[in-house]
């Protein structure tokens, strides 16, 4: 298959320059500007995602590591189908040099899919290293056909931190350990509830039971089948990875239907001020995974920016409340201006490929380095994890939400302000 990539060693090798297609890019060296693309879902459900990254880019932009920089951004409208066709235009019609990508596997993994296939490095963020890594493998349910990636390099946390952290506030209160699965249809539905090598098993070993009513469609308007399902079991927590207008419709209609968990533990759909803050009260002690927080002891790279400093400062310009993707938004370009410094030729794909591998510094998120560490051997070439808590929604006296770290055990270098509450 001819790839942008061997279509620039090619011209390179004749002397040859394919002006006229756009694909080969000597004048880089020569101190054109480095483009980065970025794929971003700036409208549909999981817009939440990108609330920060206008703000982001800007202070990226502007800081002097991002002076050599441009950014094109594309809007893959939350559609997976669409994130890998804006990917390819960034390839080939923008002749990007490096890809940017967060925000869930329905973004991330079209896209890194799409840069594997072409040769384009990609670095990406802000989903479960397990449904990006297994979910672009040709066979997602034989671990023996499971190969590395060459171009696509990836970091966050796993499922196995997911686990850890959700056992580790469900066991804070007093409950019967009968857990009900909320698992959708789509990359991270399947992943966290795949029976063998999602969260069933963690919760096994932990002494939770996990009852799973099966996938159902994003979007969905009916959640009855899943609430009697639980009432049926029994289930005093729920959990699941659900986008946010799902979770409403379930909590509402749980509520209504006369369910009422101990606890309810989602990911996604509660990471948001605005998610929980539409819930009103119902939103009080409502639990989540926290990857970043204004709490967070990390600096940046690029600004010297504390977490705190960094989650006042979007406050202060854009007067909304900080939220979890802005450190991880920021830090994707704390990476990329890290890696293009250590490129003698930016034109080389296998050059950033290898200096993005070579990476090891201390961001606003934690520290990222694709060393293997904590990591199985199959995915250590192409995944580095992040620090991960957990935490709880408190409903304020003056109206708003407050996120409190009540969980942990496996970062004790964030700190916690609370211990883990029932919902009443």
């Amino acid at each position: 298959m001819i790839t942008r990539r061997t279509l620039l060693k090619a011209s390179a090798a004749t002397g040859f320059t394919i002006a006229a297609s756009g694909l080969a890019a000597p004048a880089i060296a020569r101190g054109a500007r480095i483009k980065l693309g970025y794929v971003s879902p700036q409208t549909g459900p999981l817009a939440g995602f990108a609330e920060s990254d206008a703000y982001n880019i800007k202070a990226f932009l502007a800081s002097e590591a991002g002076k050599n920089f441009d950014v094109i951004v594309k809007d893959s409208q939350s559609n997976p189908n669409r994130a890998a066709e804006v990917a390819k235009s960034l390839i080939v019609d923008d002749e990007i040099h490096l890809m940017l990508v967060g925000s869930t596997p329905e973004n991330t993994n079209p896209v890194a899919t799409t840069c594997e296939a072409e040769g384009v490095p990609v670095i990406s963020t802000t989903a479960p290293w397990q449904p990006w890594f297994i979910g672009q493998q040709g066979n997602p349910g034989d671990p023996a056909s499971w190969k590395p990636f060459n171009f696509a390099f990836h970091y966050f946390w796993g499922l196995e931190d997911i686990i850890a952290v959700y056992t580790g506030m469900w066991k804070q209160l007093d409950t019967n350990g009968k857990v009900g699965g909320l698992f959708p249809n789509d990359a991270d539905g399947n992943a966290w509830g795949d029976p063998k090598n999602g969260l069933r098993p963690g919760f096994d070993k932990a002494g939770f039971s996990l009852t799973d009513p099966g996938r159902y469609q994003n979007l969905s308007d009916d959640f009855t089948a899943q609430v009697n399902a639980f009432k049926a079991a029994n289930a005093e927590i729920v959990t699941g990875v659900v986008i946010p207008p799902d979770f409403t419709t379930f909590w509402n209609q749980a509520r209504q239907q006369g369910f009422k968990p101990k606890a309810v533990t989602v990911a996604k759909a509660i990471l948001f001020p605005q998610s929980v803050e539409t819930l009103g009260e119902a939103g009080h002690n409502l639990s989540s995974e926290v990857w970043w927080s204004s709490s967070h002891p990390f600096k940046s790279s690029l600004t010297g920016q504390s977490s705190a400093e960094l989650a006042a400062d979007f406050e202060a310009k854009t007067k909304r409340p900080w939220t979890q993707p802005i450190g991880f938004s920021h830090s994707l370009f704390e990476v990329a201006a890290n890696v293009m410094a250590r490129v003698s030729d930016p034109s080389s794909a296998d050059a950033i490929a290898a200096a993005i591998a070579a990476t090891d510094m201390a961001t606003v998120v934690g520290k990222v380095a694709w060393n293997g560490a904590g990591v199985p051997p199959f995915a250590a070439k192409n995944v580095c994890k992040t620090p991960l808590v957990g935490g709880q929604w408190r409903k304020k006296t003056g109206g708003g939400f407050d996120l409190v770290i009540v969980e942990n055990a496996a970062a004790s270098q964030i700190p916690t302000a609370g211990k883990m509450e029932a919902l009443v």
